[in-house]
């Protein structure tokens, strides 16, 4: 499993010229799932991702967690995390979990995140989505659960 945590100062999902996931100063998340992956994994993640310290404190420090500055979560599927370039110029996506698994995952991922945090929004699962945000720093973390 990865996550590709972008800070921003807002961020929202469009699909079909609607706004369907819109936060203000938070995380926006991609979520990549492979095969392997699994809830006990979903859960390190997640315990993770809410916990990172990268929130300037009083001193510009980053010291403060999402908690800390009552942060946001939007929360955006993505199987292309899984994309395997090695050969030739079209990638493969043949590591990326099946979608049945990807999207329980990710509504268990997001439900999670719901006990944690208080203001989480999600993309749509499977749909041709449009990603606005203004990353702020910029600072962009990647948890890749064989990492972990």
């Amino acid at each position: 499993m990865k996550f590709v945590i972008q800070r921003v100062t807002h961020a929202s999902c469009t699909v079909e010229s609607e706004i369907i996931g819109e936060i203000n100063q938070g995380f926006m998340v991609l979520i990549g799932v492979e095969e392997s992956d699994n809830e006990e994994i979903a859960d390190k993640l997640v315990k993770k991702m809410i916990g990172l310290r990268i929130f300037a404190d009083e001193n510009d420090k980053t010291n403060l967690s999402l908690k800390d500055v009552n942060g946001s979560l939007l929360l955006i599927s993505q199987f292309t995390l899984y994309a395997d370039c090695k050969k030739g110029n079209r990638p493969s996506f043949i590591k990326a979990g099946n979608p049945e698994l990807a999207e329980h995952l990710y509504q268990y991922i997001i439900e999670k995140s719901k006990e944690s945090v208080s203001n989480v929004q999600t993309g749509s699962f499977g749909a041709d989505m449009k990603i606005e945000l203004l990353n702020d720093g910029p600072f962009t973390i990647i948890l890749d659960s064989k990492e972990l």
